[in-house]
């Protein structure tokens, strides 16, 4: 992660956007390393975080309206815009769910469906609360904050985002909670 991160950091394409995109990256993740002892993940929540960090990392680097996968998808799918946005407002779900649901599961007594609901929400609040804080730079910065909104002329950009989100956050307890769970248990069985 800190050669994604230096690359990412190297020559950005704007560097207070590249501020505001990888922040979460660039402090949650020695965060992670530091409170390791204290609360060690599962492998596949490890690997959700790295791989959130580099989709970050990525649109950091380029801004999210200008990353090359974007290009290449709106070529090869003949999209009228950039959508990396879309990719990372997804990312914002899937990762996430996974994270909210190893803390859920590990610090409460959650199980079943009000686990995947409870972290679901966790993610639609994450989102809402980053709609938020690109109101409030858009709110600052005037049309300085372009790069940062990624809006492309989408008058819905906003409400795709959070839907993506949401999206993001199913599909990742759809597909993954079955490895997750035999995950969680290893980790408590070493534990005890």
């Amino acid at each position: 992660m800190a050669v994604v991160a230096a690359w990412s950091a190297w020559q950005p394409a704007d560097v207070a956007v590249w501020w505001m995109e990888a922040l979460p990256a660039v402090l949650g993740l020695p965060l992670v390393w530091l409170l390791w002892q204290r609360f060690p993940w599962t492998r596949l929540a490890a690997w959700a975080m790295a791989l959130h960090a580099v989709v970050l990392l990525v649109g950091a680097h380029y801004t999210y309206a200008e990353t090359p996968l974007g290009f290449w998808l709106q070529d090869a799918f003949d999209f009228s815009r950039n959508h990396y946005d879309r990719i990372g407002h997804i990312a914002q779900g899937f990762f996430p769910a996974l994270l909210a649901r190893e803390v859920l599961s590990r610090k409460t007594p959650l199980r079943g469906g009000w686990l995947a609901f409870l972290a679901t929400c966790f993610c639609l609040a994450f989102s809402a609360l980053y709609e938020l804080i690109e109101w409030w730079a858009a709110l600052a910065l005037g049309a300085g904050a372009d790069a940062f909104l990624a809006t492309q002329g989408d008058p819905w950009d906003t409400q795709w985002d959070m839907f993506l989100a949401l999206c993001g956050a199913v599909l990742a307890q759809l597909i993954l909670t079955p490895t997750h769970n035999r995950q969680l248990a290893a980790l408590r069985a070493a534990r005890y």
